[in-house]
């Protein structure tokens, strides 16, 4: 189980290299300025001014990679699990798009998504969505080496949610 925490954690972070990668280029293109969100959200969390987090760009970035890294371990267990595949990597974005704006909206930092100007949440959508494919690819690269996993072994059986079908022997 330690080894797939790694993996998620590696994951995680590769998502979100990826992810500010394309941040720069979107920026670059558009004009839109860095936005210290991450930055001020991590500040309230741990009770730093937001007048000193939001010129931190060591907060900042820890926040953002913080948060890449950690969720990466979620869709670890999921790629173990034999959720696979852009399908399972579309479920996984909505699960990061969900951490931010919880942890933003608890914070007081951000307002519900419905209110953003639209340009701003296509943006944020994107930005999010190449994070979800990228982390579910590598995630999903490193948990193939074990096999296709306890839910699509269960789906070999038969497909979808049936009484009578149990789930596969434990191979732990």
């Amino acid at each position: 189980m330690s080894n797939l925490w790694w993996e998620g954690l590696v994951a995680g972070t590769v998502g979100g290299a990826a992810m500010t990668l394309t941040e720069k280029l979107e920026q670059r293109f558009t004009g839109r300025p860095n936005s210290y969100v991450p930055a001020v959200t991590l500040g309230r969390l741990v009770g730093v001014p937001d007048n000193r987090a939001e010129r931190s760009a060591a907060m900042n970035l820890g926040m953002h990679f913080g948060q890449a890294a950690l969720l990466g371990m979620w869709r670890s267990v999921m790629a173990e699990g034999g959720l696979r595949g852009m399908r399972a990597s579309a479920l996984f974005t909505s699960v990061r798009l969900a951490n931010d704006q919880t942890l933003e909206n608890y914070t007081g930092v951000g307002a519900p998504p419905w209110t953003w100007p639209r340009k701003e949440l296509v943006i944020d959508i994107a930005h999010k969505t190449v994070y979800g494919v990228v982390t579910g690819l590598v995630a999903d690269r490193l948990a193939a080496r074990r096999g296709p996993g306890a839910g699509a072994q269960h789906a070999r059986l038969r497909p979808g949610r049936h009484e009578g079908v149990g789930p596969p022997p434990n191979r732990r």
